[in-house]
């Protein structure tokens, strides 16, 4: 029933793949999240920078998690699966088995994790081309992804995985096929993370440029030739197999999948913002930026018409909003980040005590410690002599430079609690220095962008939102549901249903505003100094750089 006059009792599960974790939710068609369950996943990491999962291992989770949400409820009620993934390549041979991406040749090890860095001599020779499409990337490709790391496997593992590979699947896209029996590709994965251009499809040329001819033939049925928009119903819905595997009924309608940062900006992007005294009320959506932070950050600000923005990714058609230019910027690491400097600093055994005798979470302990110590100063104050850039796995945007390290400047002897408190604060506030560089590259480019959508892990803490609020001088919305990118992925699920007319549709009625945060403005020319040692330490970084290369 088109138009969104569905029955009041239609649910649709929303499945979430991250880093870590596989989440599910059972959600209604007004968003609210009715049950909740999430599973670990498996990670290895054989050497440094290479990272990997199993994709049997991913899909046990996914069965797991959706069973336990749908239980004790009319499955009959559900109309509608979706799947989001993190952007990670999946190697299949033509039996749809298993490949090694290792060179211990553990097959069951067939994913190459999205923040894999092994590719870094593969994708310095891919930038050096120059090719066209590389405009579609901020002009410089990521090792993040896939080229790169199909370029690498080819070159190291020829015998053992390449030559025998019969499917390379983004991730999203794997958990499309295990669900449906469909090879076809979401134009989400293909166009951010493979090159391809939602107006023109492959481009030959460049393949063979960089020396991955074999992907051509066949009309590309390695990578994909049947490519649908987010949210397109796969197939006949869910397979008899799969549906067992689930818990689910047979033939439930199937959505084209997205990636877990773009689901989080359907989640959120899209919130109905009247009455909450906000600027962008009276704004096209294009004024909105989306920040999906959990171990990563993604950047999500789209428009009407393309726009090019150096060390950004994109501009990529539809492949976030129908209809819509996205621009996609990123940090590689900012969960990550925050606890590598805290569990790697020696007063954690004594937070962690301090916290579990609470019933706290290490990082509310640490949120509640900065109020007690911060006198009669706004928090944020505490780090006026201690700084960071947080590229410890380089930078994605708007550098695009993987090469750059983390920087930590106003060290001292004491490693007490309070010293690692203020770390963690000037960890939070690097990540967030980082994420006003990205807007003010997306602005110079051409974006207008006045409010910030946060959803993803990190939004749930209070500091980090408010330190995005005062260090970029812009509004935080936060979803009424927390659990944004499950929304997203239950918006696929209802619009392969058919109960909402277009994906936009789903959106303005499944997205609610549930807080908003202001920032502090009476702070700002500190943090606008702050800003400019951020800016300093990288410019430095680069110094040291070249007088380390020089004669």
């Amino acid at each position: 029933m088109p138009g969104g006059d569905q029955d009041p009792g239609s649910y649709y599960v929303g499945v979430d793949v991250g880093t870590g974790s596989v989440r599910a939710a059972l959600v209604d068609q007004r968003g609210i999240l009715l049950a909740f369950a999430d599973q670990p996943i498996s990670q290895w990491e054989p050497q440094f920078n290479h990272h990997e999962q199993s994709s049997e291992d991913i899909w046990a989770a996914c069965c797991v998690v959706t069973k336990k949400v749908v239980q004790g409820i009319d499955v009959n009620r559900i109309r509608g699966l979706g799947f989001d993934a993190t952007c990670s390549l999946v190697v299949l041979d033509q039996q749809f088995c298993p490949l090694p991406v290792n060179h211990e040749g553990e097959s069951h090890r067939n994913i190459i994790m999205w923040l894999d860095h092994r590719a870094v001599s593969q994708v310095h020779r891919i930038n050096e081309t120059k090719h066209g499409v590389l405009q579609c990337v901020g002009g410089v490709m990521s090792v993040e992804m896939q080229a790169p790391k199909l370029l690498w496997l080819k070159e190291n593992l020829r015998e053992t995985c390449w030559d025998k590979a019969g499917h390379f699947f983004d991730l999203p896209d794997f958990l499309s096929w295990k669900a449906t029996g469909v090879t076809a590709r979401s134009l989400c994965s293909l166009v951010c993370k493979w090159t391809y251009s939602a107006e023109k499809g492959w481009d030959d040329s460049f393949w063979k440029m960089i020396g991955l001819e074999d992907l051509v033939a066949d009309n590309y049925s390695k990578i994909g030739n049947q490519v649908l928009p987010p949210g397109a119903s796969l197939g006949n819905g869910l397979t008899p197999e799969a549906a067992k595997d689930l818990g689910l009924p047979v033939g439930i309608a199937v959505a084209a999948s997205l990636i877990d940062a773009h689901a989080g900006g359907l989640g959120v992007i899209g919130a109905d913002v009247r009455g909450h005294g906000l600027a962008c009320e009276g704004q096209p959506v294009t004024s909105r930026l989306a920040v999906i932070c959990g171990t990563s950050s993604c950047h999500m600000g789209i428009s009407k018409d393309p726009i090019f923005v150096p060390g950004v990714w994109g501009p990529y058609f539809s492949a976030m909003v129908p209809g819509f230019w996205l621009n996609e910027g990123g940090q590689s690491v900012t969960g990550k980040l925050i606890d590598h400097m805290v569990r790697g600093h020696a007063a954690f055994p004594e937070l962690q005590a301090k916290a579990t005798a609470r019933c706290q979470s290490v990082y509310a302990y640490l949120n509640s410690h900065l109020d007690l110590i911060k006198k009669a100063r706004p928090v944020g104050f505490l780090t006026v002599d201690l700084h960071v850039w947080p590229d410890f796995h380089g930078n994605r945007s708007p550098l695009a430079d993987l090469t750059l390290k983390g920087m930590v400047t106003g060290l001292k002897l004491s490693q007490d609690l309070d010293d690692l408190a203020i770390l963690y604060l000037a960890t939070v506030q690097a990540i967030a220095f980082g994420t006003r560089l990205i807007i003010e590259a997306l602005e110079a480019a051409g974006h207008s962008i006045s409010t910030l959508f946060l959803c993803g892990g990190l939004s749930k803490n209070p500091l980090f939102v408010q330190m995005h609020a005062d260090i970029t001088g812009m509004p935080v919305v936060l979803s009424q549901e927390v659990e944004s990118v499950l929304v997203g992925a239950a918006i696929l699920g209802a619009c392969a249903s058919g109960d909402f007319a277009s994906v936009q549709e789903a959106m303005a009625r499944m997205s609610k505003v549930g807080k908003v945060v202001f920032p502090r403005l009476e702070d700002k020319r500190y943090y606008d100094k702050k800003y400019q040692v951020f800016l300093k330490l990288v410019e430095h970084q680069k110094e040291y750089a070249a007088i380390m290369k020089g004669d």
